[in-house]
């Protein structure tokens, strides 16, 4: 239902509807993340019923992986147009799509486009919408809804390995592949308690604005010619509809562009020790089952990392420095992978795959509350689609090389350093560049400050009119109409 006062934005109520928001999000957010991790347990019959190598056969999870990610731009539009509930919906109806569809394929290239394409844009369109409505039902509890709704995901790879191979044993991949295309529907339900706040803002917006350049053609029309004034007015106008579902002005918002280059380099040493940890311990010398019992420790301390994570991220002391939180969780991931090399026995493995469980989940709990606390929760719809684009292009490419060191030195150890030192990498640079951005932040407050109390400051009513025309630039181009207004009103006077 639409909310009462249209008209206007209420803020996030921080609870009440908001949990079962909450839920949705875990729910779709676990699907999107531990699917496709999921689905490792089905490779080895499908490679040897197309007679395909186990490369080939892995560049399923990681394009369906990299369309995740890569679609987040098309996510976002969808978002600011329609709102997270229909497209939610549409993207458990996508996924349920893909994979029925892939129970029927008959080649490699068949499963890349069912499963790949068809089923990672349909859990594109589950991940941000469900991270960016959080953030309009929560403020000051806002890193606690992340955390549990980013709890999805542990959850559901623990819930999805079992499952899976009880579908692999009793109906083979095709029959699972039907089950769970009318599991992954589950993924509309979710979409459907998503209930949107305060739906028409937007619309008021975009009536006052249509209105504005009307009355502002009319003027142009019975002042003169308008040849010239028309052609920029329509550039004007193709620029302001690009803008209105993507802001490109955040790449000059210098907080973004530090998230963004430390998250891009993260991510080339991300993902790549999940799926090489069970191989690593074959490799070893241990048994299948103790194998995938790591990646089992790994979900069950992430489940309970990722909510307590937020808890500690929503404190007094840590809330207003967690940018500098998330730069030790990414240094710590790393830290963990640079030691992993040490652990050749098994109960070494344990404790590495629970300090890896825990670092994992740190990353994963803060992961979008960080870049909601730079940019805020106004331009974090953009945001979100942005980042994801260009985290995209390494998280394709981080597994494959990888896999490139394990070939070239037949040793584990190597692959395992080189993520580890990326990400100690990245989060010394975001720990270094964030601390830069807050003396900045803060010596152009006290700039601000100064100008303020300093009598030789005050400005003249023009000098104000002048500041306010430019200030307007920047909120919008919906106050383009205002403007030309307000100037014309000022030529009037000073003619009279």
């Amino acid at each position: 239902p639409a909310a009462a006062g249209a008209g206007r934005a209420p803020g996030p109520p921080d609870g009440g509807w908001g949990w079962v928001v909450v839920f949705g999000a875990f729910i779709s957010i676990g699907f999107a993340y531990a699917f496709p991790k999921g689905l490792a347990i089905f490779f080895k019959e499908i490679q040897d019923f197309f007679g395909t190598s186990y490369s080939e056969i892995a560049w399923v999870s990681s394009i369906m992986l990299a369309t995740t990610y890569g679609a987040g731009p098309i996510s976002s539009i969808l978002v600011n147009r329609y709102g997270s509930r229909p497209v939610v919906m549409a993207g458990g109806l996508l996924c349920g799509v893909g994979m029925i569809s892939a129970a029927f394929c008959t080649s490699i290239l068949q499963l890349y486009i069912c499963v790949g394409f068809i089923t990672g844009f349909g859990l594109a369109l589950n991940l941000q919408p469900s991270v960016i409505i959080i953030g309009k039902y929560f403020l000051k509890r806002r890193p606690i809804a992340n955390g549990l709704a980013m709890a999805g995901s542990p959850v559901m790879l623990c819930t999805l390995a079992p499952l899976n191979q009880f579908l692999f044993d009793n109906f083979g991949w095709r029959g699972s592949f039907l089950i769970l295309g009318a599991i992954l529907l589950n993924c509309c339900v979710a979409g459907a308690l998503f209930r949107p706040i305060g739906p028409g803002t937007a619309l008021v917006k975009t009536q006052v604005t249509e209105e504005g350049k009307d009355a502002l053609k009319g003027k142009i029309t019975e002042d003169g010619p308008m040849d010239n004034k028309t052609e920029d007015e329509g550039e004007k106008d193709c620029f302001e509809k690009v803008n209105q579902y993507l802001d490109f002005s955040l790449f000059k918002h210098r907080g973004f562009l530090i998230y963004l280059i430390g998250n891009v380099l993260m991510f080339l040493g991300f993902f790549a020790p999940i799926v090489f940890l069970a191989p690593y311990a074959k490799h070893t010398g241990i048994d299948e089952y103790s194998a995938a019992f790591l990646l089992s420790i790994l979900a069950i301390v992430d489940m309970v990392a990722r909510p307590a994570t937020g808890i500690v991220a929503n404190s007094r002391w840590v809330r207003p420095r967690i940018q500098y939180f998330f730069s030790f969780a990414i240094a710590f991931n790393g830290a963990c992978h640079l030691l992993c090399p040490l652990a050749s026995s098994y109960t070494g493995l344990i404790v590495y795959s629970s300090f890896f469980g825990l670092a994992f989940g740190m990353v994963c709990a803060m992961l979008f509350e960080t870049l909601m606390d730079l940019v805020g929760a106004a331009r974090f719809t953009s945001a979100v689609g942005l980042v994801t684009i260009a985290e995209c292009c390494t998280i394709l490419l981080g597994p494959p090389i990888g896999g490139i060191l394990i070939d070239t030195f037949g040793d584990y150890k190597y692959m395992f350093i080189k993520c580890g030192a990326v990400m100690v990498l990245a989060g010394t640079f975001l720990f270094i560049m964030n601390y830069y951005n807050y003396r900045m932040l803060a010596k152009e407050e006290k700039e601000r400050k100064a100008k303020e109390e300093d009598p030789k400051s005050v400005r003249t009513e023009n000098e104000g009119k002048k500041n306010w025309n430019k200030d307007s630039t920047q909120d919008g181009p919906e106050l383009e109409p205002l403007r030309e207004k307000g100037e014309g009103l000022k030529k009037e006077m000073n003619g009279t």
